[in-house]
């Protein structure tokens, strides 16, 4: 409840949650919203222009671009957030039993994580895709591979730090099971850190997956998807600029949303940020008067 109250005095953050939220919805429901069948080809109607039958026209097969626009919020945000729901859940299992327990436990999962580590951004996603061919699916399992490790080495630092607290060492001494500790204790507290660091890597998974799909590494065609839509648009992009603009500016809007309410998240669950907004607001009315 606190957390909303201050989301809402955020304007810019209520307005990006709204959003986001809306997206989702709008993707989770795409066949109540797109006018048209995503995939049905009118060769008569190839590069038409907008009408009230097709609002932004239509694409080099005649294809309606609006209701493209609406399925392809499944592959560019839905998925890549289940991608990530399973990525944070990974992460956050082993970097609570490494920040916890620590010990022989943690310096091994640690060193999982270097090796996890030690491969560039891309080069997990392409490799899957070499071994396993092209897919949405094989560039979701990478992209699991390779976030785990980056979660579970942030929120182990979050938890070693929080597990060191009075509070729970006197937990700990008067004999109350671990698993009660960490949940009752340690969750709560770590949730702000997760649901930040969550927030920002949404962001550079939804641009990876679009580049993917769009150099034809990741959702194939028919199926619509952002950044394919940019990669089909590209040959006309002089004479028809509208059909690059619409899903650019869909993945503008997305990271710019998220990224606004990372920021947004951070300032409010962060109380040394809290306190330094306040004071520059009060310095900034005090120089006005």
């Amino acid at each position: 409840m606190i957390l909303m109250q201050n989301l809402i005095k955020d304007r810019l953050a209520t307005v990006s949650l709204l959003i986001i939220v809306l997206i989702v919805v709008i993707g989770l429901f795409a066949p109540v919203f797109a006018p048209h069948n995503p995939t049905e080809v009118n060769i008569h109607l190839k590069y038409a222009g907008p009408s009230w039958e097709y609002l932004l026209g239509n694409d080099h097969l005649g294809r309606c671009v609006l209701s493209r626009l609406i399925y392809g919020i499944r592959p560019s945000v839905l998925w890549v957030m289940f991608a990530l729901i399973i990525s944070v859940f990974i992460g956050a299992v082993l970097g609570f039993i490494a920040g916890y327990f620590k010990g022989k436990v943690d310096a091994f999962i640690m060193r999982v994580c270097d090796v996890m580590l030690s491969f560039p951004g891309y080069v997990m996603p392409i490799a899957f895709v070499g071994v396993f061919g092209v897919g949405l699916e094989n560039i979701l399992l990478a992209f699991i591979l390779m976030k785990w490790a980056w979660f579970t080495r942030v929120i182990r630092t979050s938890v070693m730090q929080y597990s060191e607290h009075e509070y729970v060492q006197f937990a700990k001494a008067s004999g109350i099971n671990n698993i009660k500790i960490i949940w009752k204790h340690i969750v709560p507290v770590t949730m702000a850190d997760i649901a930040v660091i969550s927030s920002s890597s949404i962001c550079s998974m939804i641009l990876q997956i679009s580049g993917f799909s769009f150099l034809g590494l990741g959702v194939q065609a028919p199926n619509p998807e952002w950044g394919m839509m940019l990669n089909e648009a590209r040959s006309v992009m002089f004479t028809r600029p509208e059909l690059m603009l619409a899903p650019g500016l869909a993945i503008i809007i997305i990271v710019s949303a998220l990224n606004f309410l990372s920021d947004s998240l951070q300032v409010i669950l962060d109380p040394r940020l809290v306190i330094s907004k306040n004071l520059r607001i009060k310095n900034k009315e005090v120089n006005t008067l």
